[in-house]
């Protein structure tokens, strides 16, 4: 939707959703450009950054339970996994009762990093949503939580 054009007609669904697909992919593209500006190693993406947070919130996690919380393929976090464990963020350990699982936790120099990233997080969401009021911030949450369920 061009910025000229007005929002007195009623959208179309798919009109919406064109745009809203849209302004997610720039609002990615700014909190990646965020993040580099900040110093956040490249290799450290969005996602990878939501994948540390979660488990430096479970503290350990079963490779497989990590998949299913995020609800990514078992394939996604393997390929998570060796790159975050080849930037020394994450360590592989064998589940004691289980040989075929395999457990995952923070390394000693992951949690300043992922605290660096948070901060660079919360600096490019204000720099994103600067325009909306918080009423406005709330409409769009209420909204997009209404989308997702």
């Amino acid at each position: 939707m061009a910025v000229s054009e007005t929002f007195d007609t009623i959208p179309t669904a798919g009109h919406v959703l064109e745009h809203l697909l849209r302004t997610t992919h720039q609002l990615h593209l700014q909190f990646e450009s965020q993040l580099s500006a900040l110093e956040v190693p490249d290799y450290l993406s969005g996602p990878r950054l939501r994948f540390l947070i979660s488990v430096q919130e479970a503290g350990q996690i079963k490779m497989s339970d990590i998949a299913a919380k995020l609800g990514i393929k078992p394939r996604t976090v393997t390929q998570f996994v060796d790159a975050l464990e080849q930037a020394k963020l994450i360590v592989r350990t064998p589940d004691p009762d289980d040989r075929r699982a395999t457990f995952i936790r923070l390394s000693e120099t992951a949690p300043p990093l992922i605290e660096h990233a948070r901060h660079a997080m919360s600096e490019s969401a204000d720099k994103a949503l600067s325009a909306l009021s918080p009423e406005d911030r709330g409409q769009l949450l209420r909204l997009l939580h209404q989308l997702s369920q």
